[in-house]
């Protein structure tokens, strides 16, 4: 079977079985022909009709495409309007919710507020929340929000119940402090638990808030006042009924009551464990019959004061909320009128005081309570404080100006019979200065130090007076050495090393002593000092021949001193030891006098060797001056 096929063609044409056709007639060639032709014809109007066809579809394709991104555009745009409105919606419906939340007025609330006592704690969280709705209802009312009178009238009310029961409350531990022998710290411990409470009614009716806060002022300011008052009133019975007057000061002749000049113990009060240790308690002084110098009665007042104060101070600035000067006038309109009280109470005994070291410690006791406070950033007493010291300053520099000016009219001629030992005037001052120098170098106070330094000069000019009254040079020094080593000592007993007063007696006391080691060695020795000087100023001058015609002398004052230098040392050893009260000093002075002696006997030897005088047969009869220091030796006492 044969199959004929159009090269030209590209597609298939319809297969022809020639077995059954007669091939050899010329229109069944014709109509081949034409059938052939045809076929071709139709399959180009295909073609071109597939091609219009597809190109139909794809216009209608990209026309629905287009028209698909047109509807994705407009679905995003209604999707975010959507989110946009949702979001308000949510917003709208937070704030509705809330609206709706504080417009409603719990059951639970109301029936707390009316019936449950203000110490519950369920009370104190359903007053919180009532204290937001009346906040809620007035922030509404300037909006002028007409759902705002729905509730006002029960918020109204709720609110008047419960600031008539916190009234009641806040009253009634105010009443409490009243009554004798309470402890008031324990309700205003209370009371700070609940201060909420002061707080709602300041917010909500001032009225109430204000009779709250006058009533505690009255009635603290009057528990105070009577405390303090029945407390200082019970302290001086137990005070010392022997105190200083006007006539014991350091120039009087006599005085029965030298220990006022002396610190001795007292001063163990500004210690930290004294300081700030348990008050006194008066009946229990008074069963034990026990007396108080007026230092200590001060510090137990003023550091119950202190203690006070403060806790009263915190209290304040917590439960009524105040700060800065609010607070200090709040606390001043309790704790002014025993203030008052303190400062006229110790305005009359100061008047009348002349114990210096009780007014000085007082001093002192103030200074270091104005730092604990400021310590404790408490700035409640501070004016407190300078009032008292503006009363004790002054007292004590007139007193101590009333022992200047009794040292300075002193007159030695009248304070009975002469004695080299160390003067009562000059003990009182050195126990007086001592103890002022040594409370004074804790908290350094130039005004105090310009007195001391008033004081030092006129006790050192009645030494110089007192000392003039004696007939001999050797008694003037003995009686300056023993005074100026007493105040030294006393002094360094208390005072720093490097004080003005300590290092003042040290040169005075050094130069008094090197001048009495001259005076005690000129007696015995005295022919060889003056040659030993004179020929150490030839020598000098390079003039010492002068002296070349010296021999008689020069041989007496070799054997003399060979024969009698040991009996002069022993008689000089025991005169100083009976002239100086304190041993220490009197070995002290023997063995610089005789130091002072071997340098001189030393000179001696040095000049001798000399060639002006190397001739002089007298030489050989020299004590050996390595001999000489062992035997003296010997004569410097032990201790």
């Amino acid at each position: 079977m044969a199959y004929l096929q159009d090269e030209n063609t590209e597609g298939e044409i319809p297969n022809l079985n020639l077995g059954e056709l007669d091939l050899t007639t010329d229109e069944f060639i014709l109509d081949e022909v034409d059938i052939h032709i045809q076929a071709n014809l139709e399959d180009d109007l295909v073609k071109e009709a597939l091609k219009t066809r597809m190109e139909g579809m794809l216009s209608g394709f990209q026309s629905d495409l287009s028209s698909i991104s047109s509807e994705i555009q407009t679905l995003q745009q209604q999707s975010v309007s959507m989110n946009v409105r949702l979001k308000n919606r949510q917003a709208v419906r937070s704030h509705l919710s809330q609206l709706v939340d504080e417009l409603v007025v719990p059951g639970a609330m109301i029936s707390t507020i009316m019936d449950s006592p203000v110490t519950e704690q369920d009370f104190l969280e359903q007053l919180h929340e009532l204290n937001n709705k009346i906040n809620f209802a007035k922030e509404l009312s300037f909006r002028e929000t007409l759902a705002c009178s729905d509730i006002q009238d029960i918020v109204d009310r709720l609110k008047l119940k419960a600031v008539s029961k916190i009234r009641e409350f806040i009253l009634q531990k105010i009443y409490s402090f009243r009554k004798p022998m309470t402890n008031y710290q324990i309700p205003q411990n209370t009371l700070l638990k609940y201060r909420f409470f002061y707080q709602f009614l300041l917010a909500n009716e001032r009225t109430v808030a204000k009779e709250i806060r006058d009533e505690y002022v009255d009635t603290m300011s009057k528990i105070y006042y009577s405390y303090f008052k029945s407390y200082s009133g019970r302290l001086l019975k137990v005070q010392y009924e022997e105190v200083a007057d006007k006539d014991d000061l350091m120039g009087v002749e006599d005085t029965s009551r030298n220990t006022i000049f002396t610190l001795g113990q007292r001063g163990t009060i500004l210690s930290p464990a004294e300081l700030e240790g348990p008050i006194l308690v008066p009946h229990t002084a008074q069963r034990g019959d026990s007396r108080y110098p007026y230092e200590m009665l001060f510090r137990s007042q003023h550091y119950a004061l202190l203690d006070n104060g403060c806790r009263e101070y915190l209290f304040l600035s917590d439960f009524f909320m105040v700060a800065g000067n609010s607070a200090l006038d709040l606390f001043n309109s309790i704790m002014g009128k025993t203030l008052s009280m303190f400062l006229k109470s110790m305005s009359t005994y100061v008047s009348d005081c002349y114990d210096s070291i009780a007014v000085f410690l007082c001093i002192h006791i103030i200074l270091r309570f104005r730092a604990i406070t400021a310590k404790r950033t408490i700035p409640a007493l501070d004016k407190y404080w300078e009032a008292v010291l503006e009363l004790l300053w002054p007292r004590f520099e007139m007193i101590l100006e009333m022992n200047i000016h009794s040292i300075r009219n002193t007159d030695p001629q009248k304070l009975g019979v002469l004695d080299t030992r160390p003067h009562y005037i000059t003990r009182r001052y050195a126990e007086f200065s001592s103890a002022i120098v040594s409370i004074n170098q804790t908290f350094p106070n130039e005004r105090t130090n310009n007195l001391l330094g008033q004081l030092l000069i006129e006790v050192e000019n009645f030494v110089l007076r007192m000392a003039a009254e004696f007939p001999s040079r050797r008694d003037q020094l003995i009686f300056l050495i023993n005074n100026y080593d007493m105040m030294l000592s006393v002094l360094m007993e208390r005072a720093a090393d490097d004080s003005k007063e300590v290092e003042g007696f040290q040169q005075l006391l050094l130069a008094r002593t090197q001048e009495f080691i001259e005076e005690i060695l000129c007696p015995p020795f005295g022919g060889m000092i003056a040659f030993v000087k004179e020929a150490e100023a030839l020598m000098e001058k390079g003039q010492l021949d002068r002296l070349k015609n010296e021999e008689a002398r020069i041989t007496q004052l070799v054997r003399g001193f060979s024969s009698t230098w040991k009996q002069s040392v022993e008689s000089m050893s025991q005169d100083v030891m009976r002239s100086f009260t304190n041993f220490k000093n009197g070995t002290s002075i023997i063995q610089g006098a005789l130091t002072q002696l071997i340098q001189y006997y030393h000179g001696f030897h040095k000049i001798l060797n000399q060639p002006t005088f190397r001739s002089l047969a007298v030489r050989s009869e020299l004590i050996n001056l390595h001999h000489l220091m062992v035997e003296v030796k010997k004569h410097k006492p032990n201790f």
